[in-house]
This record gives C-alpha cells, sequence and structure tokens, in this order.
C-alpha cells in the first residue's frame, strides 16, 4: 500500500486542500489587504457590502431569501468555536443546506438577533471579478471571499472564529 502523500488525492480532498490553502492565503494576506483601500468601482464595493449585510441579516432574522442571494450553493464555510466547558477550539464545517436549516431554526422559534447585535463589515479589497471582507457579528469573526456570478456579488468561503474571550 502506498503511503497517503504519494497516492493522488480525491477530488473532494483536492477541493478541500485547494479551499483551504485559498482561505488560509487570505489570512495572511489580510493584514497588508487591511492597508490598502478598496480599489473597485463604487458599484461593486456597494455589492459587495450589501452581500455581506444580507448573509449576516439572513442569519439574525432568519431570511432565507436573503442568504439565498448572498451564498452561492457550494460555499465553503468552516470555523473554530470553543464550548464553555473547554479551553481548546473545535473546528466545524457549516454546509449550504445547514444555512437553510439555521434561518428556518431562528423563524420558527422566534430567535431573531436583537436590532444592537453587532454587523460590521469591512471590506479589504474589491477588483473586478473576486473580493474579500472581514465581518464581526454575534457569532464572532467571518473573514469571506466574493465572486462576480453574472453581475452579482456573491459568497463562495467563509473562515471564522467564535468570540475572543477575555483572560480572566
Amino acid at each position: 500500500m502506498q503511503p497517503w502523500y504519494s497516492r493522488p488525492p480525491s477530488s473532494s480532498r483536492l477541493s478541500r486542500f485547494v479551499s483551504a490553502a485559498f482561505i488560509a492565503a487570505l489570512m495572511v494576506l489580510a493584514p497588508a489587504l487591511r492597508a490598502q483601500s478598496s480599489s473597485g468601482t463604487r458599484e461593486d464595493n456597494e455589492g459587495v457590502r450589501r452581500a455581506v449585510l444580507d448573509y449576516v441579516e439572513g442569519f439574525y432574522e432568519g431570511d432565507s431569501t436573503k442568504l439565498a442571494r448572498s451564498v452561492r450553493p457550494e460555499v465553503y464555510k468552516y470555523g473554530f468555536y470553543k464550548a464553555p466547558d473547554s479551553t481548546r477550539y473545535r473546528g466545524m464545517q457549516m454546509t449550504w443546506p445547514a444555512f437553510f436549516n439555521y434561518a428556518r431554526g431562528v423563524k420558527q422559534n422566534n430567535r431573531q438577533a436583537p436590532a444592537t447585535a453587532p454587523k460590521t463589515i469591512e471590506i479589504y479589497e474589491v477588483q473586478d471579478q473576486t473580493a474579500s471582507a472581514k465581518l464581526t457579528a454575534f457569532w464572532g469573526t467571518d473573514y469571506l471571499l466574493l465572486g462576480k456570478y453574472d453581475g452579482k456579488w456573491m459568497i463562495t468561503h467563509v473562515l471564522w472564529q467564535g468570540p475572543v474571550q477575555a483572560s480572566r
């Protein structure tokens, strides 16, 4: 049997690797991107901001329409959180169907976020087909990658971390 590193990757492993590498590159470049001003047109910048706002409001309000118009079905969302009784981070992927299950639960259980819930959007860079942004929400921080599909900005990748707790 060949060692794992000499076997060709499966398409799902390769896809996860490419997504993770792309997100890792964004994380490394994020400080430099923050120093740059967004270079896209005003219309593109507004389209990116609207997509990120629809994303956060979709979760906050349980509005699946906002999620559907701002997030691609092939989205890759992965994040890290700490359980209240733990000191270690755990990783978790959220799939496209889970976005809508969450929204449905918010709406059915009347658990909408309060109007004062944070939704701070920082746009790092907007090019003619790709963009990157940061969202601070009640669940923590999301780093988002977006693409322009048929003239519409949509989220394709999300890397998130739960809120950083102050040291005691």
